[in-house]
């Protein structure tokens, strides 16, 4: 039985990452840490076995557990997880994996010293749709993708305002660094995990005026990045914008094909040539039938501590995106690009 420990007893806890347990037959929630009392005592109604912390250092001393699933506010992920690695303990952390370059660097360092596992969530290579045109690209009927457009950007949709997401000092930033982090790394995961080498890019915060709550984070960012391997990504991520509808997409220009996974109306496509005539594919996948993606990652992160599994993520890739984040917010500040 794989025992796991929780640290931040929040929405997104609750939402997903606690349902995902309850279906693993080889887990059990032994013990919960939360600063709030009153989130405290809901969990102690959902696993009244579990023992109960308002300190993480004094949960992570005391508790024989396996392994750790941290999902606090963002400030908080490297300083959590480095705690419990170096307490031998595996970790799964929600995303973004650290707010600072130096930060994620320690992350990797006390994985690698402690030789357990560091995961951090990336859901999104779990979907159907993902794990279909990854295939789809290893088989090669894409041929080599050289370039990609991608982004999340909503109308109105600033997520707690006034808030831990609306501070800097907490979030490390707005969109970018909240709806980036998923689909600049599903990009760079179907484009094989290239290695970043120089960013450029603009932020805007123009909605904060209008609410009295504190907003001292971007509500748009812009950008675009160059890869080891000669392609380039172009990126746009908003909360807020005077946009017509909501989207989120993902686009790949490959020599043989191109592809178009758009999350909120629920397309996917794949667009090639067959006997000098243009075809249009449309898989027939669901996103949204069956396991979630998210209760699909932890899963994956349980069969990595539990069974030996190879992972999906490797710390050197949380590494990448976080100097990624940390340069376009740079390049933003100083109007200039950034080498890696």
């Amino acid at each position: 039985m794989i025992k796991i420990g929780i640290i931040g007893a929040g929405k997104i806890c609750q939402g997903v990452h606690l349902p995902a347990y309850d279906k693993i037959d080889n887990t059990k929630i032994v013990a919960i840490c939360d600063i709030d009392s009153k989130k405290l005592d809901d969990m102690k109604q959902r696993y009244p076995d579990a023992r109960l912390y308002t300190d993480y250092k004094q949960m992570l001393d005391t508790e024989e557990l396996d392994a750790v699933d941290i999902c606090t506010p963002n400030i908080l992920h490297s300083t959590v997880a480095i705690y419990a690695l170096n307490k031998g303990i595996h970790v799964m952390c929600e995303k973004p994996d650290a707010i600072s370059v130096s930060e994620a660097e320690k992350m990797k360092e006390a994985a690698e010293k402690s030789g357990k596992t560091l995961m951090v969530m990336r859901n999104n290579r779990y979907r159907p749709s993902t794990t279909f045109l990854k295939e789809y690209i290893k088989e090669g009927k894409m041929g080599e993708i050289y370039a990609a457009r991608c982004g999340w950007i909503r109308r109105r949709g600033i997520p707690g305002w006034g808030g831990w997401f609306t501070d800097k000092k907490q979030a490390g930033g707005g969109p970018l660094i909240d709806l980036g982090v998923h689909i600049i790394d599903l990009a760079m995961y179907l484009m094989g995990n290239v290695k970043p080498v120089s960013v450029s890019g603009c932020t805007y915060s123009k909605f904060a005026h209008t609410s009295y709550s504190k907003m001292d984070v971007e509500d748009l960012a812009m950008g675009f990045i160059r890869f080891d391997n000669g392609s380039c990504l172009q990126i746009e991520f908003s909360w807020a914008s005077n946009i017509e509808c909501d989207q989120m997409f993902l686009e790949l220009r490959g020599e043989k094909a191109g592809s178009r996974m758009s999350g909120i109306d629920r397309k996917f496509e794949i667009f090639t040539t067959e006997c000098n005539t243009n075809v249009n594919i449309k898989p027939d996948v669901d996103d949204y039938r069956g396991m979630q993606h998210h209760e699909a990652n932890i899963r994956h992160f349980i069969d990595v501590i539990a069974n030996g599994a190879e992972p999906d993520f490797t710390p050197e890739q949380g590494l990448n995106m976080v100097k990624i984040l940390e340069a376009l917010y740079e390049s933003a500040r100083i109007g200039k690009e950034i080498q890696l």
